[in-house]
């Protein structure tokens, strides 16, 4: 089991401050993981939050309205589905009436790589915590928003 005080050799002068920094700390750990877990299926986490947006959508939805949906606030977000669209796991289409309105939606090809992810259970590191202990730290992250 990790400690961060260990990890970065450093004394911390309240717990506050320790849990901060531990936050800070695991959020670039599981950033690398991120990465490391969606590589293997070509795509970018930013490119896979795109993908679980649209697909619990159902259907076609406004770009705009998917950059507001995402977890993490990308400035490249149309850059983003540029790359979708062009793996064939997005479509786009404009709108008739206002050609500055754009949808996208999930195509075959992405639900089924979602489902590939999802069949995937190679999220090691989350094997640490049982059920109940991810409850609780979930729980504890919604407290502390």
């Amino acid at each position: 089991m990790g400690d961060i005080s260990k990890d970065i050799k450093s004394k911390f002068t309240n717990n506050k401050v320790k849990a901060l920094v531990n936050i800070k700390y695991t959020f670039n750990w599981l950033n690398s993981k991120e990465n490391e877990y969606f590589k293997p299926h070509g795509i970018s986490p930013q490119q896979y939050n795109i993908l679980r947006i649209l697909r619990g959508a159902n259907e076609r939805m406004k770009v705009q309205v998917v950059k507001e949906r995402m977890i993490e606030r990308a400035p490249n977000a149309t850059r983003l589905m540029d790359k979708l669209c062009d793996k064939n796991l997005i479509e786009r289409e404009r709108c008739n009436d206002d050609r500055r309105v754009v949808y996208v939606k999930i195509t075959d090809k992405g639900l089924k790589l979602l489902k590939n992810i999802d069949d995937t259970e190679n999220i090691s590191f989350l094997n640490n915590i049982s059920d109940e202990e991810a409850k609780i730290l979930s729980d504890l992250l919604d407290k502390l928003r």
